[in-house]
């Protein structure tokens, strides 16, 4: 795995002051354990929160600085913290860290767990003390094993120096942490069918309200926070709001740096901690080093396989949430994937749409049929022997499994590259249509989901 810092030839170094993610990085990216992480001002953070700062000061410093969801959903932490119960007589409280990283072309978290174990592990004990949470759990991709292996042993280390279980730093706060590895199921990545399989029930969203801040893990208060975002929670404790918000760039709504990547037949398919704000352009060409020889851009997704397709026009839009919303998509995880002039997008959409129609959980009638419908007809127009009015039936399946019209956020991320391919490509779909000489409806068609 490639991680680069501000340009692909290392021509500005990492450091504190600019790459709160990432300075400490060793060169060899073997893993930062304790005595390491703590020569780099590691845990000074933590030891801050606990002796300087009051539990609700914490939360209003995360709210100030304009930190937000880094998992791709992009809502603000320091709002979703102060949604936890206040009343002190609720004295079981949970922290869950979603580690649930199964967006396809999306690796950023898995960095972080391999490489800087420690950084997550203060981000949610700074965290658990902030929401009075006495337990926490990392809900780990079950593929994820180096990560697993390394945050249980960084755990043992924290524990061994007094940083987690009882009486942590003399404040007469406990806090006990836990790696729980899932068994691999892409809707565990939303928050309440985590909360399910960690329980031990079936991955299956849950209907909110009530939300996880009220009726949580075991029907008690639960904050569920992504491996990215309270990795940034150390650094705002540290160094202030201020200066986090300075490191967005210009034009920029959301605040900080983020973890971004391209993957696809790039030059430098890789990982760099950059700030808001930064270009499509950048990132492809400074980092990514542009295409391969022989290769042109033809399409690319800003964040993982969830978001929808833009064309080469479209690189000059900046990397935060607002900006590439303006040119019709979403930022998702901020890792990208560029989509060479070799690929066909009915075959790049139809292997979307049966990984998506896999990982669904089946509870909701628009997404437990609709998507391996549009996995039928995207076969069909593949081979050649798609029918008139099926792309109008694609372009229905995409308004009737779009936002607000499912159980959970699944469905509408796995029909927005459709339809958006659909929009810029519409001539390959129209390709795979075979000649006939008579219409024939296109909710007439045959289809037997499921099959």
């Amino acid at each position: 795995m490639t991680l680069t810092s501000f340009g692909p030839a290392n021509r500005i170094k990492r450091s504190a002051e600019t790459h709160p993610l990432t300075w400490r990085l060793r060169d060899d990216g073997e893993a930062v354990w304790l005595d390491e992480y703590q020569a780099k001002n590691g845990y000074a953070a933590a030891r801050k929160a606990f002796a300087d700062m009051a539990q609700d000061d914490i939360v209003q410093t995360v709210k100030d600085s304009g930190l937000k969801g880094r998992g791709g959903a992009g809502f603000p932490t320091g709002v979703k913290w102060g949604l936890m119960p206040k009343d002190e007589s609720i004295n079981i409280r949970y922290l869950l860290c979603n580690a649930d990283e199964m967006e396809p072309n999306t690796w950023k978290d898995r960095m972080l767990m391999e490489q800087l174990p420690h950084l997550l592990i203060e981000g949610m004990l700074i965290s658990a003390r902030a929401l009075k949470t006495y337990r926490g759990y990392i809900f780990l991709r079950g593929e994820y094993t180096t990560a697993a292996k390394h945050l249980n042993r960084a755990v043992e280390e924290a524990k061994a120096a007094g940083l987690l279980g009882k009486n942590i730093l003399g404040s007469g706060f406990d806090f006990e942490l836990f790696v729980h590895t899932g068994a691999g199921r892409y809707i565990c990545g939303e928050e309440t069918a985590l909360i399910n399989s960690l329980e031990g029930r079936r991955a299956n969203p849950r209907s909110k309200p009530p939300f996880p801040a009220a009726v949580g893990v075991w029907g008690k208060p639960t904050c569920v926070n992504n491996v990215e975002t309270l990795c940034n929670v150390p650094a705002i404790i540290a160094d202030g709001v201020d200066w986090y918000k300075s490191l967005a760039r210009e034009g920029s709504e959301d605040m900080g740096t983020k973890l971004m990547g391209f993957s696809g037949k790039v030059k430098n398919p890789g990982l760099w901690e950059l700030p808001f704000g930064v270009t499509g352009r950048e990132l492809f060409e400074d980092y990514a080093g542009g295409m391969r020889d022989g290769f042109k851009l033809k399409a690319w997704q800003p964040g993982g396989a969830g978001t929808g397709f833009l064309l080469p026009e479209h690189l000059d839009a900046q990397m935060y949430a607002g900006g590439i919303a303006k040119v019709g998509t979403r930022m998702g995880t901020g890792l990208a994937m560029a989509v060479d002039d070799s690929v066909n997008m009915v075959s790049l959409l139809r292997n979307m749409e049966q990984f998506f129609a896999r990982e669904s959980c089946g509870f909701c009638t628009p997404c437990r049929d609709g998507l391996p419908w549009s996995v039928k007809l995207l076969m069909a127009i593949e081979n050649g022997q798609g029918q008139p009015g099926d792309i109008e039936t694609l372009l229905g399946l995409v308004g009737f499994l779009g936002p607000g019209k499912t159980f959970c956020a699944h469905a509408p991320g796995a029909v927005e590259p459709l339809g958006s391919a659909i929009k810029y490509f519409r001539h390959e779909f129209e390709a795979g249509i075979a000649p006939t000489s008579a219409a024939v409806p296109p909710l007439a068609r045959p289809i037997v989901v499921g099959a």
